[in-house]
C-alpha cells in the first residue's frame, strides 16, 4: 500500500485517508470568475427542458412513465456540446480506465473542467486520474455498477439518489459538520436519504416569474395582479397570452407542482426524520385540492393553457406575445438570443396567502460503493469540490446558482441573473429523491393536463392519487 503525504504533512496510507476529515484546499492557481456574455450553445429545446425538469412529463419527454426519472439535472447538459471533443460523439459507455486510480464519469459539458481539478489533485497525491464522458450519466453508472466496472465518483442530478442507493450502488459521503455549514441550507439538504448525506452539491436550479419588461416594467406583487395586467396587454392587443407555462395535452408535474404546493400540498409527506415518505401520498389532500382550484382558476383566465408546450412557450415569450413566462434556467439563452429585455422574480403568492413553492434540483458528486478506490474518492469530493474555486469553475460550464454559500455570494455580486434565480429558488423544495417518484410524473402530470381542460380538481387528483399508490405498491 503506497503512502500519502496529507496536507498537514503527516503521512499514511491510501486506505488512511477515508479516516481523515476534510481539510482547507489551497489551490494552484486561482480562476478568475467572469460572466459568460454569449447564450450558451443549446442543442435543442427538449434535450433543455429534460435536463432541467427531469424528463418527468410532458410532450418533449419520449420516456415518460417508467423511465421519466431523468433528472433535473441531467441536466443543465444539453448545453455546449463541443467541450468534450470526439467524447460527445460517442453514444457507447465509457469502459473504465484501469490505469487510472481515481476515475470520474460525467456529461461532456463537465468533463473538460473536471479533468483540470482531477490532473490537480493527481499530481497532489501522486496518483493517475481519468475523467470520462457518458453519454447517459444515470443509466450507465448503473449498468458498470452491477458489473464492478463503474467509476470511482459519478456526477448527476440528486434525484437519481433513492435509486442509487436502493440499488447499493453509491455511498455516504464523509462530511463534516464544519464542511456542510458551508453549502445552501436547500442543496444540501438535497443530498440526504435515510439521514445521511450521499453526496457533495455544486450547483441549484428552480423554477421563477421570467418577465418582459417592455410589457410588464414592474413585477407583480400577486398572481392576481400578474394575470389582471397579462389580461389587459391581450385585451389591448399588445400580447396573445398573459402567461405562458408548459402544461401540454398530458401535463407537466414538474411546471405544475408550484401551484399544487402553495397551500401546503404537494405529492409525499414526510417521515420522522424529514425524509419523504413513499407511503404517505399526499396528491388527494386538501391543501393540494387548494392548489389544483387555483390551477383551475388560472385555466379560466387563459393563463393556463394545455395547447402550451416547451417549443410554444418560448417561441410566444421570445417573440413578445407574452408578457409573463413561468419557466426555468435552461429558457434564458433563447430570451437573449430574441433580444427580450427580461428581469427574474420569484413566483408571486396568490392574494389569499398561498404561495407557490417550485421544485429545487441540485447537482452533486457521488462516490461510488464500488470505488476500487473509495478513500481518494471521498478526499476528492471533500477538499475539492467544496471549494470556492472549484465551484466557480463548475459555475461557468453551467450557469446555474451555486450550492456553496461563498460561491454563490461572488456569482450573485457580479451577475444579476444569478442572485436572482437564488432569490426565485429560496424555500423551494428538493425534487423528491426516493424511486416512488418515479410512480409520479405521469399520472399526476395527465391529471394537472385535465385539470387545466375543465375536470373538477378533487375528483381528478383523487384518480390521480390511486393510481400513483397503485403504481407505487406495485
Amino acid at each position: 500500500m503506497s503512502e500519502i503525504t496529507f496536507r498537514d504533512g503527516n503521512r499514511g496510507t491510501v486506505a488512511a485517508l477515508g479516516q481523515r476529515g476534510a481539510g482547507d484546499l489551497t489551490t494552484v492557481r486561482r480562476r478568475t470568475m467572469k460572466r459568460t456574455t454569449g447564450a450558451v450553445a443549446i442543442t435543442s429545446a427538449a434535450a433543455l427542458l429534460l435536463s432541467a425538469c427531469g424528463g418527468e412529463s410532458g410532450e418533449e419527454n419520449t420516456d415518460s412513465g417508467a423511465n421519466a426519472e431523468e433528472s433535473s439535472g441531467d441536466d443543465a447538459a444539453a448545453e455546449d456540446e463541443e467541450a468534450a471533443g470526439d467524447d460527445a460523439a460517442s453514444t457507447e459507455a465509457p469502459v473504465r480506465d484501469e490505469n487510472a486510480e481515481l476515475v470520474i464519469w460525467s456529461d461532456d459539458v463537465r468533463a473538460p473542467i473536471l479533468t483540470e481539478w482531477a490532473e490537480q489533485f493527481g499530481e497532489e497525491y501522486g496518483i493517475t486520474t481519468q475523467v470520462q464522458v457518458a453519454t447517459d450519466v444515470r443509466q450507465q453508472f448503473k449498468d458498470a455498477a452491477n458489473v464492478d466496472q463503474g467509476p470511482d465518483i459519478v456526477v448527476g442530478a440528486h434525484d437519481w439518489l433513492g435509486e442509487f442507493v436502493q440499488n447499493g450502488i453509491v455511498e455516504p459521503v464523509q462530511m463534516s459538520s464544519d464542511t456542510q455549514g458551508l453549502f445552501t441550507e436547500e442543496s444540501l439538504a438535497a443530498t440526504q436519504y435515510d439521514g445521511q448525506i450521499y453526496g457533495v452539491p455544486y450547483a441549484t436550479e428552480s423554477l421563477g416569474l421570467i418577465r418582459n419588461t417592455a410589457l410588464a416594467p414592474d413585477a407583480p406583487a400577486t398572481m392576481e395582479e400578474l394575470v389582471s395586467t397579462g389580461q389587459e396587454l391581450v385585451d389591448a392587443g399588445d400580447a396573445d397570452q398573459p402567461m405562458v407555462t408548459v402544461v401540454s395535452s398530458v401535463g407537466d408535474a414538474y411546471h405544475a407542482y408550484p401551484y399544487l404546493s402553495a397551500y401546503g400540498g404537494g405529492i409525499f409527506g414526510t417521515n420522522d426524520d424529514g425524509g419523504w415518505d413513499a407511503q404517505n401520498v399526499i396528491i388527494d389532500s386538501e391543501e393540494t385540492i387548494q392548489g389544483a382550484e387555483k390551477m383551475a382558476w388560472l385555466a379560466e383566465e387563459n393563463a393556463l393553457n394545455v395547447n402550451i408546450d416547451f417549443p410554444t412557450m418560448e417561441s410566444l415569450f421570445a417573440e413578445g406575445r407574452t408578457p409573463y413566462m413561468i419557466a426555468g434556467p435552461w429558457t434564458i439563452p433563447n430570451v437573449e438570443g430574441a433580444d427580450i429585455e427580461y428581469a427574474i422574480d420569484p413566483i408571486p403568492a396568490f392574494e389569499d396567502g398561498g404561495e407557490p413553492v417550485p421544485f429545487l434540483g441540485v447537482q452533486m458528486f457521488y462516490v461510488a460503493s464500488g470505488a476500487q478506490n473509495p478513500t481518494l474518492a471521498q478526499e476528492f469530493v471533500n477538499t475539492y469540490v467544496t471549494t470556492e474555486d472549484m465551484q466557480l469553475a463548475l459555475f461557468e460550464a453551467g450557469q446555474r446558482p451555486p450550492a456553496l454559500q461563498s460561491a454563490l455570494d461572488t456569482v450573485s455580486a457580479e451577475d444579476e441573473d444569478i442572485e436572482a434565480w437564488a432569490a426565485a429558488g429560496e424555500g423551494a423544495s428538493p425534487m423528491p429523491n426516493i424511486p416512488a417518484m418515479n410512480a409520479v410524473w405521469q399520472p399526476l402530470g395527465q391529471a394537472t393536463a385535465d385539470i387545466v381542460s375543465g375536470d373538477a380538481p378533487a375528483d381528478r387528483l383523487a384518480s390521480a392519487q390511486e393510481e400513483i399508490v397503485a403504481n407505487i405498491g406495485r
